[in-house]
């Protein structure tokens, strides 16, 4: 009987082996009633498989019976006792009865148990909890009995169903294990080489049954030395309640059937493998040899685009994807390979080693005509890429030279010929890139040998070189065409510079002769304290003129310029209409305004001198009137310097400039003022003698 199929009633705990023995080493049997009635029938089915468990030897020392009738009534007592007679009436060598206390009296009178000691085979007696251990040690007694013994009934049922399922997998197992070894044996050649099927598998898996195995002996004698080592005793899973020896002899037994099955299935799957890898080799080499091959032979282009090659790319990586299925099986096959010759059975070595070469040799050879056709291509995909770029940069160029240049000034001109210096070069970098790329695509297609892919490509070829010579040779004439005109297009943008420069350069002289000018009007101011001082004012003003007329000259001569650049550029000057006035119109200022400052300066110098010469050589008394009149012209050219200090510059467009400020003008004044005055005293002091003579 199986635990499993009374399940449902073990739970109940009917009855139970809790691990205890009596004085003689006999079990303790225990039978808790309730206060429910009890199914005598499920007690008997749960007494029959408890006392299945124990060993004969066990069962030889008897049983001694608790029963608990504290919760229960006494005629449910007495069944039960009664039911003992039937059930375990040679195994049972002691009944207690646990009574509740005082509650039986009266009825123990009507029926007593040592009468019929006889008749039932076994001791009955009826016995308080507390008195209980009067015949079994507390140690021995779980603790509804007022023992120290620990008993978990689930614990016990739970263990009870794996050592159960153990032996019941493992004697099953053992079974097919020892047909499927003897088969082995006992077959003939013809068995031998005949691939192993589902027929020689076992219905449960080895591996999981040993582990349970272990797991259960693991479990037994850990508990067991816990026990012992505790000074308790073991539960009832110990060796006498659940044969740990047969454990043990099934574990050993499994394990002597599943090595010898793991050799037959190492011998069988040997062969069956060797059989498996004949098979798929030449499955690899002919499909390689042909489909595969035959995919290569009608690839030869190289297209004459970017998409063109890519397209073509697209195509090879599809065959690629379907080689690399057959190239995977390749690898897998020859690591079984090596594993089987590393294994090295004597009469399997020479077939082995032939598969693995013929094996490899197909293989690589069609891995290089893969590869040679993936690096064609890919070298295809870079020249068109390259070819590309430049035809790019080659309509760029021609585009920029074809607009007409209407730069604002010198500098964008610059930055323009600057950009289109950096283009051409650009573009002389790429056509130097795309011979390259040129010449090692025609090198690759030279080196191309018949045997690549079993047929002659001579003519494929010429296609292939006609079409690579013919991008070069058109991106040569296309480049030569953009240099003829970037020649042209760099002269004029220079001569345009040279016309920019001209008219800023004029710009600049009209600004130079402005602040010539300005500094004329606002710094030469000063007329001299005496004759020498003024003439050297006179020979620096000479002097600065000179500066001034170098200025305007340059000016005249950059405007020239920028007509004639202007007439072979077939443009309009911008000068011609706006700084051509101006340097006019400033020069014409400056000339008038130095006018009036040589002739004041004429004027200075002519006053200092005179009136120097009077006051320092005339003689105290006048020889003559002449020289008295000396001293009205005198006067007369000092009165004029000071009203024309006074009187402003006027230019031809009507406007009016002062020299200086007022205060620098009256400064200027003060000077021809005192001199003035020198020269009033030298008068006077000449006439006082007159004066005086006729009144002498």
């Amino acid at each position: 009987m199986e635990a499993t199929v009374i399940l449902p009633i073990l739970k109940k705990k009917l009855a139970f082996l809790s691990g205890g023995k009596d004085r003689r080493s006999g079990l303790i049997l225990t039978i808790p009633l309730c206060l429910e009635q009890t199914n005598m029938d499920e007690l008997s089915v749960t007494l029959d498989y408890l006392l299945s468990i124990p060993s004969e030897k066990c069962k030889a020392r008897g049983f001694t019976v608790i029963v608990d009738g504290r919760k229960s009534q006494w005629n449910v007592v007495k069944t039960v006792v009664l039911m003992l007679q039937n059930v375990v009436p040679a195994e049972v060598s002691l009944v207690c009865v646990v009574k509740p206390d005082e509650f039986w009296d009266k009825k123990v009178t009507h029926f007593c148990f040592w009468k019929e000691k006889d008749r039932l085979g076994f001791e009955v007696i009826l016995v308080s909890a507390n008195k209980l251990t009067r015949y079994i040690e507390p140690c021995q007694l779980t603790e509804d009995f007022g023992g120290s013994l620990s008993y978990d009934h689930m614990d016990w049922l739970n263990k009870r169903l794996v050592f159960e399922k153990f032996t019941k997998e493992s004697t099953s197992l053992l079974d097919e294990l020892a047909l499927i070894n003897n088969g082995s044996d006992k077959g003939n050649q013809q068995e031998k080489e005949r691939s192993m099927d589902l027929n020689f598998l076992p219905s449960v898996d080895p591996e999981t049954v040993l582990q349970t195995g272990h797991e259960l002996l693991s479990e037994l004698q850990q508990r067991r030395f816990n026990g012992s080592d505790a000074g308790v005793s073991w539960s009832p899973m110990d060796d006498e309640l659940l044969a740990q020896p047969q454990v043990m002899k099934l574990l050993d037994s499994l394990r002597e059937q599943y090595t010898r099955y793991q050799e037959v299935c190492r011998l069988r799957s040997k062969r069956t493998q060797l059989e498996e890898i004949q098979q798929k080799v030449m499955q690899v080499v002919n499909w390689l040899e042909g489909p595969g091959s035959e995919q290569l032979r009608t690839q030869w282009g190289i297209g004459d685009s970017i998409r063109a090659s890519q397209a073509l790319q697209q195509k090879h990586e599809e065959i690629e994807s379907q080689h690399s299925e057959w190239f995977a099986v390749y690898v897998e096959l020859n690591q079984q390979i090596a594993a089987l010759l590393n294994a090295g059975d004597e009469e399997d070595l020479v077939e082995l080693k032939a598969l693995q070469q013929q094996l490899s040799d197909v293989c690589y050879r069609q891995a290089s005509q893969l590869e040679f056709r993936q690096n064609l291509l890919q070298a295809a995909l870079e020249f068109h890429g390259v070819a590309q770029d430049l035809s790019q940069q080659l309509d760029g160029l021609l585009g920029m030279l074809c607009v007409d240049v209407a730069p604002a000034d010198g500098a964008s001109i610059q930055q323009t010929l600057k950009l289109l210096e950096e283009k051409l070069k650009s573009v002389d970098l790429g056509l130097q890139g795309l011979r390259e790329k040129g010449q090692g695509l025609l090198d690759q297609i030279s080196n191309q040998a018949s045997w690549a892919y079993g047929k002659d490509v001579t003519i494929e070829n010429k296609e292939n070189v006609d079409h690579i010579q013919g991008v070069m040779e058109d991106m040569q004439l296309r480049k030569q065409r953009c240099e003829d005109m970037v020649d042209v297009r760099r002269l004029k943008m220079l001569q345009m510079v040279q016309l920019f420069k001209c008219e800023e350069d004029a710009a600049q002289a009209v600004e130079w002769l402005s602040e010539l000018l300005d500094a004329l009007l606002k710094t030469h101011i000063r007329l001299g304290d005496d004759a020498q001082e003024t003439k050297v004012l006179l020979e620096k003003h000479r002097k600065f003129v000179d500066v001034a007329q170098s200025t305007y000259d340059y000016g005249r001569q950059l405007l020239q310029a920028t007509v004639v650049l202007c007439q072979s550029l077939r443009c309009t000057s911008r000068s011609s209409g706006d700084t051509l006035p101006r340097l006019n119109r400033v020069w014409k200022q400056f000339t008038i305004t130095s006018e009036e400052r040589v002739h004041r300066l004429e004027m200075a110098v002519a006053f200092h001198s005179n009136a120097e010469k009077i006051l320092q050589e005339f003689p105290e008394q006048p020889e003559d009137i002449n020289e008295m009149e000396q001293f009205d012209e005198i006067e007369a050219v000092g009165k004029s310097i000071l009203d024309r200090l006074t009187v402003p510059v006027v230019y031809p467009d009507g406007t009016e400039q002062y020299f200086g400020s007022p205060s620098d003008m009256a400064s200027s004044a003060e000077h021809i003022r005192e001199k003035m005055k020198l020269v009033s005293l030298k008068k006077q002091q000449l006439r006082q003698p007159e004066a005086t003579t006729p009144e002498s």
